[in-house]
């Protein structure tokens, strides 16, 4: 277990520790400043567990809950802790409530005012040990986990009005052991590769600013039709501020503002958003409004085109209709032999733009064996980003033990980096963010490759490189194959407005 040692206080919290987990090394080292200042010194070298019980402080906390500490507050100071994200996670995916936040140490029973008081300093939970171990375990990798027993509205001086908490903490606390073990078996130094370029391409990063001077120039709400890029994150954090995300138009009140997605829509969606009068800004990515362009271009010549791509895509959904009786979506060899049109030797295609490369190529490959006079796009539709992306994946995964792409699983260019880095021959999966890792996929991953799909932000990868600094120290270096300097202009709906602030300064 990498060393681990399990530190608890009271018998009682670790009889729960060694109750859910045989693994777990458990030293108690006895309650208050004094005795747990004196058992931390006699525990090994190694990372610490601080396993116990505490008070809750904040009042939407409830017996039973977890908190993990993202820094321990007492009499002499602060300490940062390790970010216990891939700890959270565990516990979260085992049906625990768990809350990230500063836990404060007391040298006393806290109470009515003072409990208050500290509850004003913005920290989540107290108790009176956790502070002093910190200090006494001379700067070795320390995660804080403790389970609520008592709450502001039944505290612990009333102990007729604590029993049922107390069950319940002794209940979470043991689940709570069990399920760390995978993540004790992770604990340990790891080198993370980061693939360059990774992470929000220009199409997404206009798609973003555009609904954010919507919101900033029309004020709350603004309508978007779909997930204006594939990223969970992206999508509450808009709505955080009032976006609206909606699946059709006929969710959006008459008249008011409402963005296109970056993945493009139909004819008959912007034919039914002018009947309904409604105030259209289009973030649609500039290089997939190139592939409803030549979708046009090829049906006015009359082509039927086959669309290389995902049947239910809202990329496709939008492509396919702006040819819907010439267009014949394709995503396997297979459907390629099945299929049937008017004219074999009048046969144009298109691809999705979020696909893997190298697959793609493949399906292309087949569709000239079948229609020898095939004819396509000038350019190749899929996108620099996605090329780029799956490029840097490509150049890592054979010198790492895994592969991590960040990313949403109704992203398609995510799910492709995943499937780029399988035909490498390496592990790998999709991660929403630092709490989705699965601790068990690192055990013995010493050298893991990192990426994100070009619909996560930056920030997101910097989560998960924190998030594996909880499990140990962490060296971090970058594989270059691209540099991007690419910027799209914004649509005349909002740029208008960026140049009147430019003038006003």
């Amino acid at each position: 277990m990498s060393g681990l040692t399990v530190v608890a206080p009271l018998s009682v919290e670790a009889r729960a520790v060694r109750a859910g987990a045989a693994w777990a090394r458990v030293e108690r080292v006895g309650m208050g400043p004094r005795r747990a200042t004196r058992g931390a010194r006699a525990v090994d070298n190694g990372p610490v567990l601080i396993a116990g019980f505490c008070g809750a402080l904040d009042p939407d906390l409830e017996p039973g809950d977890v908190v993990l500490a993202s820094e321990l507050r007492g009499p002499t100071g602060t300490v940062s802790c390790p970010d216990p994200s891939i700890l959270a996670g565990v516990l979260q995916r085992g049906g625990l409530r768990v809350s990230v936040g500063p836990i404060a140490s007391s040298q006393r029973l806290v109470v009515r005012d003072r409990r208050r008081a500290l509850q004003r300093s913005g920290a989540l939970a107290v108790d009176m040990e956790s502070a002093w171990l910190a200090a006494a375990t001379d700067g070795r990798p320390l995660i804080t986990l403790r389970v609520v027993l008592d709450t502001p509205r039944h505290e612990l001086h009333r102990p007729l009005r604590t029993v049922a908490g107390a069950a319940i903490a002794y209940r979470t606390l043991r689940r709570a052991s069990a399920l760390a073990e995978n993540w004790a078996r992770a604990l340990g130094p790891r080198e993370v590769v980061l693939a360059s370029p990774r992470a929000s391409c220009a199409g997404v990063v206009r798609a973003i600013e555009i609904v954010e001077r919507a919101l900033e120039d029309r004020g709350a709400p603004v309508y978007v039709r779909k997930q204006i890029v594939h990223n969970a994150h992206v999508v509450a954090d808009l709505e955080a501020r009032g976006a609206i995300f909606v699946e059709e138009l006929d969710e959006v009140p008459a008249g008011a503002t409402v963005v296109f997605s970056a993945h493009g829509v139909s004819p008959a969606v912007r034919a039914a958003a002018a009947q309904r009068n409604l105030d259209v800004i289009d973030a649609t990515c500039p290089l997939v409004s190139k592939v409803h362009a030549e979708a046009r271009r090829f049906a006015e010549a009359d082509f039927d085109i086959v669309l290389v791509g995902h049947e239910g895509h809202e990329e496709v959904d939008g492509t396919s209709g702006e040819a819907p009786d010439r267009m014949h979506v394709v995503a396997s060899a297979e459907e390629i032999d099945r299929l049937v049109v008017r004219d074999p030797a009048r046969v144009a295609y298109l691809t999705q733009t979020t696909l893997a490369v190298d697959e793609t190529a493949g399906l292309v490959g087949a569709l000239r064996k079948r229609f020898p006079a095939l004819v396509g796009p000038s350019a190749s539709d899929i996108c620099y980003a996605t090329q780029n992306r799956q490029d840097a994946v490509r150049a890592l995964a054979a010198d790492c033990d895994l592969v991590l792409v960040v990313g949403s699983r109704n992203s398609s260019n995510s799910r492709r980096l995943v499937e780029v880095a399988e035909r490498a021959g390496t592990r790998a999966a999709l991660v929403e963010d630092a709490t989705a890792v699965e601790p068990e996929l690192l055990i013995g991953a010493g050298r893991v490759g990192l990426t994100a799909g070009a619909s996560a932000p930056e920030s997101l990868v910097d989560g998960v490189i924190a998030a594996f600094g909880g499990l140990g120290e962490v060296t971090v270096s970058e594989r270059e194959v691209a540099r991007e300097d690419v910027h799209f202009k914004l649509p005349p709906e909002v740029r208008t407005s960026e140049v009147m602030a430019w003038r006003s300064r």
